[in-house]
């Protein structure tokens, strides 16, 4: 197969299931402002922001989806931070829900959108630039540790249902799809990493989590048919004093998001944190049923 049919091979594969919004922060009880922020690349990235309703400037919470998701999926998170005073911005990542097209998304590309929606969030009055934490989902889950692995001065990090190496996920994707891993598979996956220009050990975040220097929080579901829950336990494990919780769920945590908020805004408010330091005591794994 030339370069060229792998590549237009690969982008109808993989190409994003664009999905509607399902819901409004209005149907969660929130005053919302609609908003459209530039994504590194020019293009339009929608989002909702929720402001705090304490006193301003407050801490706030940007919230990234998964592959194929939007920002309405998330929601279920949005009221909880809320209450907890917490200023809250969730966004589509390009090629998602309400914001603009693009030709392939990627890893890369999800984490370039996290740092557009932090720039974003950094440029308001309302917001405290040292308060910021990230959560994100499944690939937005790997997307705000490739981000945070960058950055010196946030909060906090909380990634659900995270995978511990892109190459994992792709061969049991291709696996699924009968594709044999030698020689076929892992020549597909060579050029998927030249296509989106990083190399998966640089970004997979078995590698990025230990580079993060601020408190992690993983929280993921022990019936995860998508990603197995020894992955968690994996990346757990590669960061001392890095926190694991297992919910009683699948892939999707929305319906277990009401039994973890809780650990979520004590993670998040923490007294005393020492933004840039790490226990070395080993990862702590908390089960919620």
């Amino acid at each position: 197969m030339s370069a060229g049919l792998l590549r237009r091979w690969l982008l109808r594969r993989f190409a994003v299931p664009r999905e509607a919004h399902t819901a409004t922060p209005a149907d969660h009880g929130l005053v919302a402002v609609e908003v459209g922020l530039p994504a590194r690349d020019g293009r339009r990235l929608h989002g909702w922001f929720v402001p705090a309703a304490g006193n301003a400037p407050a801490p706030a919470v940007l919230v990234m989806h998964g592959w194929g998701a939007n920002a309405s999926l998330m929601l279920p998170l949005a009221r909880p931070l809320h209450d907890a005073n917490h200023a809250v911005l969730l966004i589509d990542a390009r090629g998602h829900g309400a914001s603009d097209d693009i030709d392939f998304m990627s890893l890369p590309r999800f984490a370039d959108d996290v740092a557009a929606g932090l720039d974003w969030l950094r440029g308001r009055q309302d917001v405290d630039p040292a308060r910021l934490s990230l959560i994100g989902h499944s690939v937005g889950a790997a997307a705000v540790l490739l981000e945070a692995s960058r950055r010196d001065h946030l909060n906090a990090v909380i990634a659900l249902s995270a995978f511990a190496h892109p190459r994992d996920m792709m061969r049991r994707h291709l696996s699924a799809m009968g594709l044999p891993w030698h020689p076929l598979g892992a020549l597909v996956t060579l050029y998927v990493q030249r296509l989106i220009d990083a190399r998966f050990d640089d970004i997979a975040p078995v590698n990025t989590l230990p580079r993060v220097r601020c408190p992690v929080l993983l929280a993921h579901g022990r019936h995860d048919d998508t990603v197995p829950f020894a992955e968690a336990r994996r990346l757990a494990a590669r960061r001392p004093g890095t926190q694991l919780i297992e919910v009683d769920a699948g892939h999707d945590l929305s319906d277990a998001l009401p039994q973890a908020h809780k650990a979520f805004e004590s993670f998040l408010n923490a007294p005393g944190r020492n933004r840039g330091s790490q226990s070395h005591e080993p990862f702590a794994q908390q089960r919620i049923c």
